[in-house]
């Protein structure tokens, strides 16, 4: 018999100015949940229109972004460079070092971009790989409907109901998954024994767990369960005048250090502060970006 898993905490990602004129909901790499490995931080942001995030580095962490309303384009000191729209996903692997920026596209009817931005830790013989991107059309994410089409999941990375995701976008397992549940749908997504597991709720209210552990949470929450048990369960009562969206995300947790300094992320005080100077001196990993500007973010005038 599944064992569903129990809530260990659950708090409101409180909304703060973040970049040049975004804000972000800060869920993971806060004072209330400084990391759940290998998850190190989660941002849902919200970028206006002339705002945005120019020329930064990154070194021994994979990054996340999800794009719920709005485009961002992005570009890199590799060459790399493009664009992605509500429901697409961009994977990057800074490795040993890497500069981008990342710029939204000024809408038409001037709403903000919405989207969600994952760091992953990167294991420690990874932390000098050479950077990547991988660009994930919404078109490519598998979906299924479960509980008589009351329930909507796409399937960004690992597997639901025998359905499996398009697989090797990032280093780190992790498994993450879009789901909507409409009134009196109800839920039980299998995950990974052993694995560290959340929930952060987008909109609607959502009823997760089982019996004297059920807890009813509103929009903008993060919800951590515990490692015990295979499944998590979550469901939108019958009464309720709209249904929920939630991100169920999951992660083989890494036995390392974690030692962060904004967006260098590596395993000893010694190799941030490496870090730190090979950045200020453009070498071991940061060499091309030695005189490179963003052609984006010039663009977008930053």
């Amino acid at each position: 018999m599944a064992v569903a898993r129990a809530i260990r905490t659950s708090f409101l990602a409180v909304e703060k100015k973040e970049g040049l004129g975004a804000s972000v909901r800060r869920s993971i790499g806060t004072r209330l949940l400084r990391n759940l490995s290998p998850f190190i931080l989660l941002d849902h942001f919200t970028i206006p229109s002339g705002a945005g995030f120019p020329e930064h580095p990154h070194r021994g962490q994979e990054t996340i972004t999800y794009m719920l309303q709005g485009a961002i384009d992005h570009e890199d000191f590799t060459g790399s460079s493009g664009s992605i729209e509500a429901g697409d996903l961009q994977f990057m692997t800074a490795g040993r070092g890497i500069m981008h920026a990342e710029m939204p596209r000024k809408n038409a009817d001037g709403s903000s971009t919405i989207g969600l931005q994952l760091w992953v830790d990167l294991p420690s013989k990874l932390k000098k790989t050479e950077p990547r991107y991988r660009d994930l059309r919404a078109s490519e994410i598998p979906n299924i409907s479960v509980d008589n089409d009351k329930v909507h999941i796409k399937i960004i990375s690992g597997q639901s109901h025998g359905v499996d995701s398009v697989v090797g976008l990032v280093y780190t397992p992790i498994w993450m998954l879009d789901i909507q549940i409409k009134p009196g749908g109800k839920l039980e997504q299998r995950l990974p024994q052993g694995w560290n597991a959340f929930a952060y709720t987008l909109s609607g209210t959502t009823t997760f767990g089982k019996a004297q552990s059920q807890r009813v949470i509103g929009e903008f929450h993060n919800v951590v369960f515990e490692k015990e048990g295979d499944i998590v369960s979550a469901k939108v009562l019958e009464s309720a005048e709209t249904g929920a969206r939630f991100l169920l995300i999951a992660g083989s947790p890494l036995e390392q250090p974690i030692i962060q300094h904004g967006p260098f992320v590596l395993d000893s005080q010694d190799e941030v502060i490496q870090a730190l100077m090979d950045f200020q001196n453009k070498e071991n990993g940061f060499e091309r970006g030695r005189g490179w500007t963003s052609k984006v973010a010039r663009r977008h005038g930053m």
